[in-house]
């Protein structure tokens, strides 16, 4: 067990045929887990389908929608016998639509953002909760945050509405494992900095951002993480390697939250 930590768990993960939450999917199913994934891209979700085999599922579903959650809670029940954990991974950058600075932000900049980043939480939350809630079972749901929900960088990185609504992850990963620890269950965020995944091209193909990230994210030669290196900070949150762990936001981010952004450069 000690090498497989989520034998005999099944895992929901919402956004989990792509980036972060393929790679996690897979990390679940090395530590000996079963899997149900949902993204947005049929074809995406049928390669992963191909990628997890007989021990996982991949569906096609819109996380910003409150039927998607809870179908595939039901797909991960009907096809594996059970449910014990959702990490939700889905959301997105709202840039492209107006989201900035202040002065700058649209209301469909705000409103896209906060629909893909905490509206699509908040249904896959509820549809964890509601289970546990009904079956009278403990489990665990693991947040995707931001260091910029706490730690913003003005320079590269103004997108308002974005820190807005990974700021409320937090705040509202916090309130709900108050409220559900005497249930057993247990509410956890992880808060990456960037990381290579198709949200951080535009920043991957700056110099001055790179230049920027060498000091910012100063871990392992001051590079972009990669979507492996929250791998095992997901199992753990999944597991029951956590199961006295509740309300917390672990910053996985090369140094960003603890760092001054200067660049290799400087003194």
């Amino acid at each position: 067990m000690a090498d497989r930590p989520l034998e005999n768990r099944v895992i929901v993960i919402i956004g989990g045929t792509t980036g972060l939450g393929l790679s996690a999917a897979r990390a679940c199913l090395a530590a000996g887990g079963k899997v149900v994934t949902v993204g947005r891209d049929p074809n995406s979700a049928r390669a992963a389908a191909d990628v997890f085999g007989s021990e996982g599922r991949a569906l096609a579903g819109d996380a910003r929608r409150p039927e998607t959650a809870p179908l595939a809670i039901e797909e991960a029940v009907r096809a594996f016998g059970g449910f014990h954990a959702l990490y939700h991974v889905a959301g997105g950058s709202g840039r492209s639509l107006g989201d900035g600075p202040l002065h700058t932000l649209t209301e469909e900049g705000w409103e896209a953002t906060i629909d893909m980043n905490l509206t699509s939480l908040f249904y896959s939350s509820r549809a964890a909760a509601r289970r546990f809630v009904e079956k009278k079972t403990g489990g665990s749901v693991l947040h995707m945050g931001s260091v910029l929900g706490a730690w913003p960088s003005a320079r590269h990185f103004a997108t308002h509405a974005y820190a807005a609504a990974k700021s409320a992850v937090i705040g509202f990963t916090k309130s709900l494992a108050a409220y559900y620890a005497p249930k057993g269950i247990r509410f956890n965020a992880i808060a990456p900095a960037l990381v290579d995944t198709s949200m951080a091209r535009r920043a991957a193909a700056d110099p001055e951002i790179l230049e920027y990230i060498a000091g910012k994210q100063p871990l392992d030669g001051g590079r972009i993480g990669r979507p492996e290196d929250l791998d095992a900070a997901v199992v753990f949150f999944l597991s029951d390697q956590s199961k006295y762990v509740t309300g917390q936001v672990l910053a996985v981010d090369g140094g960003w939250s603890v760092s001054e952004g200067r660049t290799a450069g400087e003194a």
